[in-house]
């Protein structure tokens, strides 16, 4: 059985606002970069917002992740509490929000959905792996 890697690009400038509108349109800045910046926000007590980086997927994902060379101190409510590195810290919050967000109606609820086992596929395969589905689960 050969298992295919899920390649990421960090998606330029220029390239963000087209990328992320073709995708969500207007619920990206609307509804899902704040979602986004809310779950980090309760995630990790010592994340105070920053830049991110957008980063697209081979499989079609998006996700994004906050653009620090240091790892976040996270606490859920699920009890797991460890410490992430800023991507992976990215890939929960954009998890918690994609899985927050399908449970709405119409297309944009599907796009999370779709979204979510998109990037979920990707963490499977992080190096933070374990850790990332333990913040999750």
């Amino acid at each position: 059985m050969t298992t295919e890697v899920i390649t990421r690009r960090t998606l330029a400038e220029g390239e963000r606002a087209d990328f992320v509108h073709a995708l969500f349109g207007l619920n990206f800045p609307l509804r899902l970069e704040p979602t986004i910046f809310t779950m980090a926000d309760m995630l990790a007590e010592d994340y105070n917002g920053g830049f991110w980086q957008f980063y697209v997927l081979g499989n079609g994902g998006f996700y994004m992740a906050p653009d620090v060379d240091r790892g976040f101190e996270v606490s859920c409510e699920n009890g797991f509490e460890g410490t992430l590195s800023a991507d992976a810290l990215g890939i929960t919050a954009c998890l918690y929000s994609y899985s927050h967000l399908s449970f709405g109606e119409g297309d944009f609820a599907e796009t999370c959905a779709e979204q979510y086992h998109l990037l979920r596929a990707l963490a499977m395969d992080h190096v933070e792996a374990g850790a990332i589905l333990a913040a999750c689960d």
